[in-house]
């Protein structure tokens, strides 16, 4: 096993990494993967896939997250959403996590974010596992050898999973900490082995730099017709809606699946793989994803698996509803091979409603559009986040409030102005519950959810007749060839029709109730749709 290429000056012990034990730079696959074997962090599965258990923590842990609260960033930050921490305490902390990582072996990955070379961000992992190094090494962008040359860091992560953090000395919640330091360009994480801290990390700091760039980050994956890189779609949502699996359609071409940027010049991939769910992951339903789970180098995280023959149960979720697998975005067929698009031609907001209200379709006004933006409106499901145990009604601004370092106007207002400048279609679609709340209806197919967002790509539901929603007034398909008519009004869907409408009353309240935060922010017309 190599050590790999590292800029010299770059070094760690240049940054005040000293005492550490071996320091291994940009390993490649075959070598990372040999490593965590090596060290017993993982199995080889079918294929060459690599099959790891994170412990404890099988989701993100936000509450354990914090921003060290300095002048530069007082103004900035919002606080309401990201816990502040003392800049002592982060001090503290670094000194503390330096000490834990004398004499041990550490991973390191020089990597980037940001398909746009004019957005890009140069960042460098520390990982103490080796299977975080393959993770990260997937999901960010990879410098060429002759970029590894001359790299200089501009944000570093740490990653500690066996630092356990005291509150009291520390300045934080629990033994798990994740402190995100903007001014000394630092992110340290500690007792977790969770993969998703690492990308996630990297996502709350874009979302913190890019728009004094003018640029909208995004939680939303994104794809663009075959023959036009012009004719872009974009699916905001949050984990378990369906951004990765609608988004990897083989009649369209991938360019990401989780977190992109809209600048001037189009849409961009922040990432370089994916990370996607693998509960009840079929090779019918999803082929694609489906396939990277026999793959070389493939991240399994937290999947039951037969001892003998390795073979993968996508069904038994009792480590976590949360199994997932992290792979290279070349694993998918019709992936991007430059991760980039034109400005969105139409915009789609994704929904899990688990009390079975809403449509699986509807067409949104620009000012229903930010409505629904800032609302954020859906289920945490199972697994995604520490203590979620079963889908939860949730309000997520942006769908994605715990990556936003900046209050929520500041991306409602970008993402107006860019739909507002290129004229952008805007589409909400439930991929939750119909027939009845979560408990009593059942899952929205797949096959209803693929034939309306292919309808809405290629231009013919415009054509079709819409009636007005009486609860929120945006527009609903009657009729869509090959989706069964039913489906479209949620409300003959029930039994009761009276149960749906005090359902749907409830979940109307709960909107008007999350959104009086954001009446003293946004325009008049927003505020029209939001009081109805």
């Amino acid at each position: 096993m190599t050590e790999g290429r590292v800029n010299p000056s770059q070094r760690l012990e240049n940054q005040g990494f000293n005492g550490l034990g071996h320091v291994w730079y940009n390993l490649i696959e075959p070598d990372l993967v040999s490593a965590a074997l090596r060290r017993d962090e993982g199995t080889l599965g079918i294929g060459g896939t690599l099959l790891v258990e994170t412990g404890t923590h099988t989701g993100r842990s936000p509450k354990d997250k914090f921003v060290v609260r300095t002048a530069a960033e007082e103004d900035k930050i919002w606080w309401e959403n990201n816990q502040p921490m003392d800049a002592a305490a982060f001090d503290q902390l670094h000194a503390d996590m330096l000490e834990h990582m004398q004499e041990r072996e550490y991973f390191v990955q020089d990597l980037y974010a940001g398909a746009d070379p004019d957005y890009r961000l140069d960042v460098r992992l520390v990982t103490e596992l080796a299977w975080h190094g393959l993770f990260i090494r997937h999901l960010l962008r990879r410098p060429s050898r002759e970029e590894l040359d001359v790299f200089v860091p501009e944000f570093t992560i740490v990653n500690c999973p066996t630092f356990y953090a005291d509150p009291e000395r520390h300045g934080c919640r629990s033994e798990t900490v994740i402190a995100m330091n903007y001014e000394k360009k630092l992110i340290l994480i500690g007792g977790s082995a969770y993969a998703g801290e690492n990308k996630k990390s990297v996502f709350t700091l874009l979302n913190y730099l890019l728009p004094e760039q003018g640029v909208m980050p995004m939680h939303c994956s994104a794809n663009h017709a075959m023959d036009d890189p012009d004719d872009v779609a974009i699916f905001f949502g949050l984990s378990g809606t369906g951004k990765t699996t609608l988004s990897a359609d083989p009649g369209r071409i991938l360019i990401g699946d989780d977190e992109h940027g809209w600048s001037d010049k189009g849409t961009f991939n922040f990432e370089g793989g994916c990370y996607a769910k693998t509960i009840s992951l079929s090779p019918e339903a999803e082929p694609e994803i489906y396939a990277t789970t026999t793959m070389f180098a493939t991240v399994i995280e937290n999947m039951i698996f037969d001892p003998e023959t390795k073979e993968l149960d996508f069904e038994d979720g009792r480590l976590t509803e949360n199994m997932r697998c992290a792979y290279p975005m070349d694993y998918i067929a019709n992936a991007s091979e430059t991760g980039l698009g034109g400005h969105p031609k139409n915009v789609i907001m994704l929904t899990c409603d688990a009390f079975g209200v809403l449509p699986p379709i509807a067409r949104l006004t620009p000012a229903q559009a930010m409505y629904h933006f800032l609302s954020g409106f859906t289920s945490k499901v199972a697994g995604t986040e520490r203590g979620v145990t079963e889908p939860e009604p949730t309000f997520s601004t942006c769908f994605g409030s715990p990556f936003m370092a900046r209050r929520p106007e500041v991306y409602g207002k970008l993402l107006q102005e860019k739909i507002a400048k290129h004229g952008a279609n805007c589409w909400l679609v439930n991929t939750g519950w119909t027939g009845g709340a979560y408990g009593v209806g059942s899952r929205m197919p797949i096959s209803a959810t693929r034939a309306l967002l292919t309808a809405a790509l290629d231009g013919s539901l415009s054509e079709v007749e819409f009636r007005k929603d009486a609860n929120f007034g945006f527009e609903v398909p009657v009729a869509v060839p090959g989706v069964a008519e039913v489906l479209l009004d949620p409300r003959r869907t029930w039994t009761d029709p009276a149960a749906y409408d005090a359902q749907a009353k409830k979940l109307l309240a709960m909107f008007a109730e999350n959104f009086a935060q954001y009446l003293p922010y946004i325009d008049e017309d927003v505020k029209s749709a939001a009081l109805g």
